[in-house]
């Protein structure tokens, strides 16, 4: 059973920085699980629906939202089961609960989330 588990929330001012990661554990290949399937990152803000942050495809390029175009970037390590979501020049409308999220063979998995929460 695949699971994920997401790390490196925090609270942080307006302009500062944090790096999530994403850890999988449970899977069968040895390659890198978040850079031979789609990887994703999520978030959720108070009262509002989960939306898509950061996606990266086995053969395509990365893309964010455009909300955080410039100042987040999604990367993986290849020498492990890591995801990672590097977030600059952060803002209070980025404040939410976000989670790592992994498509293999058409199932998706889920880790539990992360807080990041950013003053003003």
């Amino acid at each position: 059973q695949v699971q994920l588990v997401e790390s490196g929330g925090g609270s942080v001012q307006a302009g500062g920085s944090l790096r999530l990661s994403c850890g999988a554990s449970g899977t069968a290949s040895n390659s890198n699980v978040f850079t031979v399937n789609t990887a994703k990152w999520y978030r959720q803000a108070p009262g509002k629906a989960r939306e898509w942050v950061a996606l990266m495809t086995p053969h395509g390029p990365s893309n964010v939202r455009e909300s955080v175009r410039g100042r987040f970037t999604i990367s993986a390590d290849d020498t492990s089961n890591m995801m990672y979501l590097q977030m600059n020049n952060l803002k209070p409308e980025d404040t939410a609960v976000y989670f790592c999220n992994v498509e293999i063979q058409m199932k998706p998995y889920w880790g539990p989330g992360t807080q990041v929460t950013v003053s003003s």
